[in-house]
């Protein structure tokens, strides 16, 4: 399936690049009011020319730049981190809330929604990352302790972490039913209502981890290989490992902060990278981060257009929608 269709990276990276550009602006003009792209190009280059209309320079600029810059940045942050832990995992299964990210991060606004904690915009998001942060810390600390070095260890300790937890956010919906459609909003994962804070807040980590992840491409390259073959290059198991778990766990874990829980995003964009730039992780990340922000941005305008002016949230969407081209695309794959 991988690299049969390679391409260099002078070839898809332009090409995904202005995809993401087109696909970008034509967000921007879709919602409640509709803007054609001449005016939403005008009303981002020059907001203060006597062409641009003020309506579409407020649409733009208050309302809804920012929820797409953000929506890019989720896609290309999950997409990226799934990469890596299908690399470290060696299996295309592996997706970005592999050991515990989304249970922590749930458990976490769940207990802010709960609390009615007021300091701003960013109490549930912060929560929400602090909590993700926490459980991925917790399982690795697991790990470690048991002794058991191993890529499959930390897998199955994730696992058990996020059925805990996953059980723990159940019961405290079920012992607090005035706030279930809060939590459960939160949980089924969307951009309503985000804006320039949360973009403020999750911008930055999410783009320092997705460089640190490009920056460990080749003990990556090893680990895929491997751990046998990792340990005869010469590679720091435990180092590289925990190097590469923290960096694509705080990508995870600011991504889910900012949109609550998304899936297929970083489970199905590596695959579809790999397909034209192969599996070497310096082109990887970057592809996977690409097409992640390319399809996350398609699945948000779809969910403020097919049922509007009612929004869908967007996590119901990308599993509606993934799940079936995953399997049709695994089953393209599989019999080429």
């Amino acid at each position: 399936m991988t690299g049969r269709l390679r391409l260099r990276p002078a070839i898809w990276a332009p090409a995904l690049a202005l995809g993401l550009v087109v696909v970008a602006i034509l967000s921007l003009g879709v919602g409640a009011v509709w803007l054609p792209p001449d005016q939403v190009a005008r009303a981002l280059l020059i907001p203060h020319s006597p062409d641009a209309i003020s309506t579409a320079v407020t649409i733009v600029w208050d309302l809804r730049l920012a929820r797409v810059l953000l929506a890019a940045l989720v896609g290309a942050g999950l997409a990226g981190a799934g990469a890596a832990f299908q690399g470290m995992f060696r299996t295309p299964l592996a997706d970005p809330f592999v050991i515990g990210a989304s249970g922590g991060a749930a458990l976490g606004a769940t207990m802010a929604i709960l609390g009615k904690v007021s300091i701003g915009a960013a109490t549930v998001p912060a929560a929400a990352f602090m909590g993700a942060m926490l459980a991925v810390m917790t399982v690795y600390g697991i790990t470690l302790a048991s002794g058991a070095n191993s890529a499959t260890a930390l897998l199955l300790a994730g696992a058990a972490l996020s059925t805990i937890l996953s059980a723990v956010v159940s019961l405290l919906m079920l012992m607090n039913d005035r706030a279930i459609q809060e939590i459960f909003a939160w949980l089924l994962g969307g951009f309503s209502g985000r804006s320039w804070p949360h973009l403020a807040m999750s911008g930055p980590p999410i783009l320092a981890g997705l460089a640190m992840l490009w920056l460990l491409a080749r003990p990556l390259d090893a680990l895929t290989s491997g751990e046998e073959t990792a340990r005869s290059l010469g590679l720091p198991l435990n180092v590289a490992r925990g190097a590469i778990v923290a960096a694509a766990s705080l990508v995870t874990a600011a991504a889910v902060a900012a949109s609550g829980l998304i899936g297929f995003i970083g489970l199905a964009a590596p695959h579809i990278a790999r397909l034209f730039c192969g599996s070497s992780h310096a082109r990887l990340i970057p592809a996977s981060a690409l097409v992640g922000a390319l399809l996350l941005l398609i699945a948000d305008s779809a969910a403020r257009t097919l049922i509007a002016p009612t929004e869908l949230p967007v996590g119901v969407l990308t599993a509606l929608l993934g799940g079936p081209f995953f399997l049709w695309m695994l089953g393209w794959g599989g019999s080429r």
